[in-house]
């Protein structure tokens, strides 16, 4: 796993807001569909994991295709469901924070720990997988709660997020909220924040977006994103020594 760094939040957000609007993408106007972009989408992501699992140590450009693509199946699992088979986001928001909740149990309780600084067996890293899909699909429902059926608008939505992560910064950092869970906190609102910006950017004005679509803002993101993972790369910034337990920099 990679340190948790600035640039692990800001990859982490633009991961879903790539999630969001790819997603739209290619459903959308590749034309294949909610139900032909999942399958394909989710083979796509199968063959990244079983990868990353094979790796013995965190390569990010392996960790983070892995981060994006499950951003788009987290969101799509959420669309299907409300788009597809007419469940209320409410319900969906509700079942995804209580599948997560039971995940999160279950790991507690087999492995002792829901750090990602301990995930070095594969079945931790199991574990940790399956919560970041229910982050970014309890995200989507809960973005799209928020934004649509409370009627904030995308950009007070994206504000709204923003102040719960500062929040949660705050509490660990001048309360002492355990680092764990301030983690995973931080880490499920990231992904509403993200999806609103990334609606914000691409909905037409008439429906509260800049209109830049979705195509540009998906190629704008994903341009970022890549810079900034070969970044980490080659400088290997977020990556801890084992030994000095300081940041290695190449």
């Amino acid at each position: 796993m990679p340190e948790v760094t600035a640039y692990f939040w800001v990859i982490k957000v633009l991961c879903t807001t790539v999630g969001e609007t790819a997603a739209d993408l290619l459903a959308e106007k590749a034309g294949l569909g909610l139900t032909g972009v999942s399958v394909l989408m989710s083979a796509v992501l199968a063959v990244v994991l079983v990868v990353q699992f094979r790796t013995k140590a965190y390569r990010a450009g392996v960790y983070w295709a892995a981060v994006a693509l499950i951003s788009v199946v987290g969101t799509l699992i959420s669309d299907n469901l409300t788009d597809n088979l007419g469940v209320p986001l409410e319900t969906s928001t509700t079942v995804f924070a209580v599948i997560l909740a039971v995940v999160f149990a279950v790991w507690y309780r087999r492995e002792r720990t829901l750090s990602i600084h301990h995930i070095d067996t594969t079945s931790r890293e199991s574990f940790y997988w399956l919560a970041v899909l229910f982050t970014f699909a309890l995200g989507t429902a809960a973005g799209d709660l928020v934004s649509e059926r409370m009627d904030l608008g995308y950009w007070l939505s994206a504000v709204l997020f923003a102040l719960a992560i500062g929040a949660v910064a705050v509490a660990h950092f001048a309360l002492g909220l355990d680092a764990v869970w301030s983690f995973w906190i931080a880490y499920i609102l990231t992904r509403p924040l993200g999806a609103s910006i990334g609606d914000y950017l691409s909905q037409p004005s008439a429906d509260g977006g800049l209109g830049l679509g979705t195509v540009v803002t998906s190629v704008l993101f994903l341009a970022v994103i890549l810079a900034l993972v070969v970044y980490l790369a080659v400088s290997r910034k977020d990556v801890t020594d084992p030994e000095s337990g300081a940041r290695q920099v190449a």
